[in-house]
C-alpha cells in the first residue's frame, strides 16, 4: 500500500516514537489524525508537519474518549496503535486501577479501534492497520509480566486479524521494538544498558512502520541481533532463555526500570 494520499490515525503520538512515527508518514505524502493525552504536545507536532495535521486529545484509558476518537476518525485508511503505559514491576505493586489502566491503553484500545475502522477500509478495499507491539511481546522477562501480557496479546490480536483480512486489500503489520533511545519509555527511565546490550532509535521504529505498511510485512523487530536471538532462544527453549536472563542481571535491571516508570502506571 502506498501512502500518499491516504489518511492515517496515530495515536501515542506525543511521545518521541510517536513524533517520529509521524513525520516519517507525513514525508510519505499521508494526511494525519494525531491523537494523545498533551494537547500542547500535538500542537507543537502538528506546526512541524508539512501540511500540518489534525489534532485530536484523547486518553485512550478513558472509555468514552475511545469512543469519539473512532467516531471523528472513521474514515481513516492507515491506523498505527502506538500509545501505551509503560506498565513495568511485579504484578505485586501495581493498584487494581493501575492494571486496568495498563489493559486499557495498551490492549483494549487497539482491538476496539480496530474493530471499528476495518470495516470501513473493507468497502474501500485498501488499509492497514500497525500495531507497536515490544520485544517484550515475543519474550517476558524479570518485573514485566502484566506489560508482556499486553504486548502477547497484541501480537496473537494481529496476528489471527492479519489472517482474517487476507486478501481482502486490508494489511496488518506489528512491529517489535527492543530497546530505543532517545525518545521512548525506555530512554525517559534514564537506566544504562549493561554493556554489550545495544538499542535502537525511534527513526529505526518510524522506518519499520513505513515498511511493514508498503511492503504488507507481517511482523518486523526493531532489536540487535542479540535481543532477537534471545527472542528466538525463548520461543524454542523459555527454560534456557530464563536462565539466561538470570545470569546476564535480567532482574536486576528491570528493577531499575520499573522504579523510574512507577509514576507513569
Amino acid at each position: 500500500m502506498q501512502l500518499s494520499g491516504t489518511t492515517a490515525l496515530l495515536t501515542g503520538a506525543s511521545g518521541g516514537i510517536g513524533q517520529a512515527i509521524a513525520h516519517a508518514l507525513a514525508r510519505e505524502g499521508a494526511a494525519l489524525k494525531l491523537t494523545a493525552r498533551r494537547a500542547e504536545v500535538l500542537d507543537s507536532l502538528r506546526a512541524e508537519l508539512p501540511g500540518g495535521a489534525e489534532t485530536i486529545a484523547a486518553d485512550l484509558a478513558d472509555r468514552d474518549s475511545v469512543a469519539a476518537l473512532i467516531e471523528a476518525a472513521a474514515d481513516v485508511d492507515v491506523l498505527v496503535a502506538n500509545a501505551a503505559l509503560p506498565a513495568s514491576g511485579r504484578i505485586e505493586v501495581f493498584a487494581p486501577e493501575e492494571i486496568d489502566r495498563a489493559l486499557e491503553v495498551n490492549l483494549r484500545a487497539p482491538i476496539q479501534l480496530a474493530r471499528a475502522l476495518v470495516p470501513g477500509m473493507l468497502e474501500r478495499g485498501r488499509g492497514h492497520l500497525v500495531f507497536i507491539s515490544s520485544m517484550s511481546g515475543k519474550v517476558a522477562s524479570p518485573g514485566t509480566g502484566l506489560y508482556s501480557a499486553t504486548k502477547f496479546g497484541l501480537r496473537g490480536f494481529a496476528a489471527g486479524l492479519r489472517q482474517d483480512l487476507h486478501g481482502s486489500g486490508v494489511g496488518v503489520t506489528t512491529v517489535f521494538p527492543g530497546f530505543i533511545r532517545d525518545a521512548g519509555m525506555f530512554a525517559e527511565s534514564g537506566v544504562e544498558l549493561p554493556r554489550g546490550v545495544s538499542s535502537r532509535t525511534p527513526d529505526d521504529v518510524a522506518a519499520a512502520v513505513i515498511r511493514g505498511i508498503t511492503r504488507n510485512r507481517g511482523e518486523i523487530d526493531v532489536a540487535p541481533l542479540a535481543i532477537r536471538g534471545g527472542a528466538l532462544l525463548a520461543a524454542v527453549s523459555p527454560g534456557a532463555n530464563a536462565v539466561s536472563q538470570r545470569r546476564l542481571g535480567g532482574a536486576e535491571l528491570s528493577e531499575r526500570i520499573s522504579q523510574s516508570q512507577a509514576d507513569k502506571r
